[in-house]
């Protein structure tokens, strides 16, 4: 109040008006350009405090103020600086500056009973002495609790020479504007305290804070100002007022050499007693703040906080770069209220609940993930379930102990009291401190509550009953192979066919004939490769090496149609009745969900109609619906968690599949309360019961005697063979087979090409292309298979010397013309004539 008082006085004169000690953040809101402000503003220690509360891991904090501007102007900084580092202000503590230690104790008692246990103290020095007072005798300067002083207690109590005060406040954090050490300062705290100690010989232990340094620094700004702006016209302007004005100040005139003292303040640095002098905008800078931490007689420091650095053990830039500004191991071992070094987490059971409330759901199937049972000779309930003895292990695995109890969510009659929306928003309401159970982490509930980390897996997935869908009719022998396959295995044999003729019909005797006796012979030899039964020979090496790389072909693509049909007709082929949910939705089919669960949400967004929604309690009432059917009071499909359709497949599995595509979820998570500092804690458990050997012990508990059923697969696919699988062989042998027919083109064109240049050159280019295909259509007589015959062969004999033909031999040439002889025929001994030749030989002989 003063201040504003003095600073509209400055306004209106002109004159500037330097404040060393008028710290509070709500004095920058005033437009003013003649206040400067020659000390910190409080706001620009909250990034400091917010640091310290970050590096220790603590959740929550609640700001213990003075009600008043200077209290209040720093609470809007402080909660946003808080907020930036996810820490909450659950509670803010106002304490009148008129409080008496009644008010102060009472108070006091309310943090108690509330969990958090991190408090940041703001007020002036006589109101926080009686506030610590009070706090260390009702126990709350113990072990577990944290407190955090900004720099105006801080600065006033360890600067003190009563030492009370400091006994009082063991263990508490305070935050300090750091001033360096130099010989000046020291000069300077010398001759002081020799003045010091002359005017007041009584007090001996008298100290100078940090308020009277700058306030020397701020008389030697405003010295060095007047030199550059100079001595001269310090007079004022008087104003203009009627006779009548009923106050002085209406009478203030303006000052004349004020606007040249404000232009050479605001341009004046220096090295001061605090370090540099600096104003800008009408504040001096704050370079950095020094931790501190109250044990013995004073303040030792542990660290700093700078701008640029954040948290720091040291002001050594190649030290500071090596460590996280985070960490707590970037200040020195702290040593808390109650003389401890071990870190408090933050916050504690109220005194007042002894036990957490911890809300379970009522249910009737699923009995594997919570059952809540009650005794009615013991009126005892008790609760198991796999979520009951997660949650159990998990508290476990804190590293502090967590009391509490568990709540049945139901009616006085044992029904459930709602539905799993209705049990979390019991948490909002705190009704229950928490829940847990089969509770899905879904976005709705997460604006009122707040998840832990899931522990099981997540998504929502449908399954339905498999059947066999193989019918075994009379052309099942068709199925083992796709269309495409089929289609390219024809082709594939008439090409290697009519590339056998190509390169056998000229040399090779099995492959001449009539044109339907070639290409029935062509395309029976190629069928008949199918099943190893050709019986022409080979002649030419080129068809001998096409025909050995498409037997291998053949022998892999039998083999495999022969092992797909044996499945078929033995083995039962199971496939899904539906794959598709917007068939199901096409088609109105009905489907089931688990009772009070969201997932019916869900399929209301698919666009299934309400009225084809069947919910279901248990696994078995949901196999009983799949056994009616769809449409005869049953359902078609049931979508769920996959943790519960899991459990149904396991005592169903040959009968259901689980199908694609999954939902995604965020799995089974444990509920807390908005905010609250436990979610942390219980998801790091989370992860270290899940990451070992105690989560797969618990799943085996509930579920290992049903999980002898094999791993349910999400992709059908066809029991057919495609063509995918078997291109690589038809271009392996497409390939050797043109390369055989251009090979053999190039030769028989180099062969022939005399005869083919001796043709007429002025004929047509049909009548050459006719001419070329009468020499390729006729036998080879240059070959050796038409010169020689195989010796082994058993349909040739060989012949004694004969003498010239007589005139009946002629004849018998003559019916035999060339196109069938087997052999030209001549003198030579020896010679090789086929069998059938020499028996008509003979008969022709004897009729003669």
């Amino acid at each position: 109040m003063q201040a504003n008082f003095v600073i509209d006085l400055g306004e209106k004169a002109q004159v500037p008006i330097i404040s060393f000690s008028a710290t509070s953040p709500s004095l920058t809101s005033i437009r003013s350009s003649y206040f400067l402000r020659a000390t910190q503003n409080d706001s620009a220690q909250v990034n400091a405090i917010s640091a310290i509360v970050q590096a220790f891991g603590w959740r929550e904090a609640v700001p213990i103020y003075i009600d008043n501007e200077y209290g209040e102007g720093i609470i809007p900084y402080l909660t946003g600086a808080l907020q930036e580092v996810d820490a909450r202000v659950p509670y803010r503590s106002v304490i009148s500056p008129s409080a008496t230690d009644d008010q102060i104790v009472e108070e006091l008692y309310k943090l108690m009973t509330m969990q958090t246990r991190v408090f940041i103290v703001h007020m002036y020095p006589s109101l926080g002495t009686r506030l610590f007072t009070k706090a260390k005798e009702i126990g709350m300067m113990s072990e577990g609790y944290v407190w955090i002083m900004t720099d105006g207690l801080s600065v006033d109590f360890l600067s003190s020479p009563n030492h009370s005060v400091t006994d009082t406040i063991q263990g508490v954090l305070g935050i300090k504007p750091y001033v360096p050490r130099t010989k000046e300062l020291e000069y300077f705290r010398a001759r002081w305290k020799r003045k010091f100690l002359r005017d007041n010989p009584d007090k001996i232990d008298a100290e100078l804070n940090i308020y009277g340094l700058l306030a020397y620094d701020a008389t030697t700004a405003l010295a060095l100002a007047v030199e550059k702006a100079g001595t001269t016209n310090f007079g004022f302007q008087k104003a203009n007022v009627s006779s009548n004005s009923s106050t002085d100040l209406a009478t203030l005139g303006i000052s004349l050499n004020g606007p040249n003292i404000l232009q050479a303040l605001s341009t004046t640095s220096f090295k001061g007693l605090t370090g540099d002098y600096l104003l800008v905008d009408g504040q001096l800078q704050s370079p950095a703040f020094q931790i501190v931490n109250v044990n013995g007689n004073g303040g030792r420091r542990i660290g700093f906080w700078t701008p640029t650095e954040g948290l720091v053990k040291t002001l050594n830039p190649r030290i500071n770069k090596r460590m996280n500004s985070t960490s707590t191991s970037r200040v020195s071992t702290v040593i808390f209220p109650g003389d401890t070094t071990a870190v408090p987490k933050g916050w504690e059971i109220p005194t007042n609940e002894k036990k957490m409330k911890i809300g379970v759901p009522v249910k009737y199937g699923f009995s594997e993930f919570v059952a809540v049972t009650k005794d009615p000779g013991s009126n005892t309930t008790t609760f198991t379930g796999f979520c009951i003895d997660v949650f159990d292990a998990v508290v476990k695995a804190l590293p502090y102990a967590l009391p509490y109890e568990y709540i049945p969510f139901a009616k006085p009659d044992g029904e459930p009291a709602g539905t799993y929306n209705d049990l979390a928003y019991q948490v909002y309401l705190k009704n229950y401190d928490a829940v847990v159970g089969d509770v899905t982490i879904v976005y709705n509930r997460s604006l009122y509550i707040d998840y832990t980390l899931p522990f099981t897996e997540s998504g929502v997935s449908m399954i339905v009953p498999i059947a066999d869908n193989n019918s075994k009719n009379a052309w099942v022998f068709m199925k083992p192979l796709t269309w495409d396959l089929w289609v390219t295995s024809f082709l594939f044999f008439v090409f290697i066919g009519f590339v056998v003729w190509v390169l056998e019909h000229r040399i090779n005797e099995d492959f001449r004939g009539s044109a339907s006796d070639q290409a029935g012979t062509s395309f029976w030899f190629s069928f008949s490769t199918m099943v190893f039964a050709q019986r022409e020979r080979m002649v030419s090496n080129l068809s001998r090496a096409v025909i050995i790389i498409w037997c291998f072909v053949v022998l892999i693509l039998t083999q495999s149609y022969t092992a797909s049909l044996t499945s078929l007709l033995t083995v039962e082929q199971l496939q899904p009745t539906v794959t598709d949910v917007r068939e199901l939705v096409k088609k109105g089919e009905y489907v089931g969900y688990q009772e009070g669960s969201f997932v019916l949400g869900l399929l209301l967004d698919l666009g299934f109609d309400k009225s084809k929604l069947m919910a279901y309690s248990s696994a078995e009432e949901c196999h009983h619906l799949f056994s009616k059917g769809s449409g005869n009071g049953g359902i078609a499909a049931a979508f769920d968690e996959l943790a519960f359709l899991k459990l149904i497949m396991s005592g169903y599995c040959s009968r259901y599949t689980m199908i694609d595509p999954k939902f995604k979820t965020g799995g089974f998570g444990f509920v807390f309360p908005k905010g609250s500092p436990l979610v942390p804690d219980i998801s790091r458990a989370i992860l270290n019961v899940t990451e070992g050997d105690e989560m797969k012990q618990i799943e085996g508990a509930w579920f290992g005697k049903k999980s002898t059923c094999p791993e349910s697969s999400s992709s059908i696919s066809s029991n057919s063979l495609s063509l995918k699988s078997f291109w690589g062989l038809f271009l392996l042998a497409g390939l050797a087979a043109l390369l055989a027919l251009i090979i053999f083109i190039v030769m028989f064109v180099y062969r022939e090409r005399n005869v083919l240049r001796s043709y007429d050159s002025t004929a047509s280019i049909w009548s050459r292309i006719e001419n070329f295909f009468r020499i390729f259509i006729q036998r080879d007589s240059t070959s050796s298979t038409f010169t020689q015959s195989d010796p082994n062969d058993r349909n040739s004999i060989s012949l004694p010397p004969m003498r010239a033909p007589s005139p009946s031999a002629d004849s018998v040439d003559a019916e035999y013309p060339a196109n069938r002889s087997s052999a030209s025929y001549d003198s030579s001994p020896n010679r090789e004539v086929p069998l059938e030749v020499v028996i008509d030989t003979v008969l022709k002989f004897n009729m003669n």
